[in-house]
């Protein structure tokens, strides 16, 4: 099933159903005015949108079934415009290691055994087409692309399997950074807050069972592909991912519950061959170093243009396209 918000006058937007083809969408108010209604009643909402999903699928012209109309997802907010928490871990190594080089920062104990996370602001995200609204071009602007899971509730102290059986949701993520600005906010110990703007989504959020063979062991095993002003950044595979969702959501629990319409981001896509690029400028920058003794690529200009898309062998976009502007605030 591939559900996505509608822009409205509400701030939780207006739940629709899209096709599998992300051609045509109906309208999922009746069952749920919005994303986040469905997820508190998951049980009742999702048999009532899978059926307008399978009529969707099955006619796409809308006669008879269901009402459909076409999708354009410059319509979208992001599936969740706000959500109840955001948080986002560093699941590729590979990614981790490299930033400890570029913030200069000793390496993370048990790194390779406890999955490290930060809670992130969750009452603005943008949607796949929008402006991305900064301050300034001096405090570093880089994009990250990453995959995310939404939940259903967790109980506090799940065990990775209870918690995988929880994702309800798989979402692509541009999760923005201000590198400067990073840069001094580690060095508090406190963690990040200016350093991270609001955060963009694919237009589509997508049941688990959408990707098929694709989703296996909590991990989501398509490449993300970037074009950063129309050239070819990276395809970074999520394969590679060192711990599962499943293991980042029992983490983010130990402590606590987490509520329905948590947001749980596997950080930066990243892998060991330097043939599949990066998902970030920060860690090119730090290959760079390695391999050039300096960082040749700059961080992003106002008006540059970001664009990403995981993508199957067949070449189809299950998530849709992230397409971005960046703009002087």
């Amino acid at each position: 099933m591939k559900l996505a918000t509608l822009r409205s006058e509400h701030p939780d937007g207006r739940l629709c159903v899209v096709s599998r083809d992300l051609q045509t969408m109906a309208d999922a108010s009746a069952i749920a005015p919005a994303m986040i209604h469905a997820l508190a009643h998951w049980d009742t909402a999702a048999p009532a949108l899978q059926a307008i999903y399978a009529a969707l699928n099955g006619n796409g012209n809308g006669n008879g079934t269901v009402a459909a109309r076409p999708f354009n997802p410059a319509d979208c907010a992001a599936p969740l415009p706000r959500a109840p928490q955001w948080l986002d871990a560093s699941a590729f190594l590979n990614h981790g290691r490299l930033m400890e080089r570029a913030f200069n920062t000793p390496p993370i104990p048990d790194f390779d055994t406890v999955p490290v996370m930060y809670q992130g602001a969750s009452d603005d995200f943008l949607g796949p087409q929008a402006d991305v609204p900064l301050p300034s071009e001096a405090d570093g602007i880089d994009f990250e692309g990453e995959f995310g899971v939404i939940t259903g509730p967790v109980a506090m102290g799940a065990t990775p399997a209870q918690a995988l059986a929880a994702v309800r949701l798989l979402v692509q993520i541009n999760d923005w950074s201000l590198r400067a600005l990073g840069a001094q906010e580690v060095r508090t110990g406190f963690g990040f807050l200016q350093a991270k703007p609001s955060s963009s989504f694919a237009p589509v959020a997508i049941t688990p069972d959408e990707l098929g063979d694709a989703w296996r062991d909590g991990r989501v095993h398509l490449p993300l592909h970037i074009d950063w002003n129309g050239q070819w950044f990276g395809h970074a595979h999520g394969g590679e991912m060192n711990y599962s969702f499943g293991e980042l959501i029992a983490h983010a629990a130990r402590t606590r519950r987490l509520t329905a319409g948590t947001i749980v981001g596997s950080g930066t896509v990243s892998n060991a061959s330097r043939d599949a690029g990066s998902s970030c400028i920060a860690e090119r920058r730090v290959i760079e170093i390695i391999d050039q003794g300096q960082p040749r690529t700059g961080f992003m200009r106002f008006g540059d243009r970001v664009r990403m898309a995981a993508r199957t062998p067949a070449g189809d976009a299950p998530f849709g396209v992230i397409d971005q502007r960046v703009v002087q605030h």
